[in-house]
């Protein structure tokens, strides 16, 4: 197999981190958001952002069980975000660092390589992007008004 072909280990690693940092943020602020949002309007939005939090914690143990095996340290630094009492603007910021997020899992994708172990965390970048995509899609719709 040829070397470009490899799954290169150092920089999977540095990628993976990367997106796992922005993944302990994407858990924290769906989870602030179910509990903080004010507003009749944004009352519907608590359990989804609920279940979306918890979707983000389980990718959070998925990327560090990937880090681990491939014998490198998961990062604990959390990307920053903040508390944001507006919640047009608190929806707004989570899309943005949720876009940040996907680019981020898209970018580990590059030094998987087409071996086996390679192929599977291919798969599971996507996977973790598809869902991501899915409730940017939903809070797109939902801040729509017409």
């Amino acid at each position: 197999m040829a070397e470009d072909e490899k799954l290169d280990v150092p920089l999977a690693i540095e990628r993976l981190n990367e997106a796992l940092s922005l993944q302990y943020r994407s858990a924290l602020e769906y989870a602030l958001l179910a509990g903080g949002l004010l507003g009749f309007e944004f009352q519907g939005l608590r359990e989804p952002l609920a279940g979306a939090a918890g979707r983000e914690l389980e990718d959070v143990k998925l990327l560090i069980e990937k880090i681990t095996a491939l014998d490198g340290e998961p990062t604990t630094d959390v990307a920053e975000f903040g508390w944001n009492g507006d919640a047009r603007r608190a929806v707004d910021e989570l899309i943005s660092h949720e876009e940040a997020a996907i680019t981020a899992l898209q970018a580990a994708i590059e030094p998987t390589g087409r071996e086996g172990v390679s192929e599977a965390l291919e798969h599971l970048l996507e996977h973790s992007i598809l869902r991501k995509q899915r409730q940017v899609d939903f809070l797109l719709r939902a801040r729509r008004t017409s």
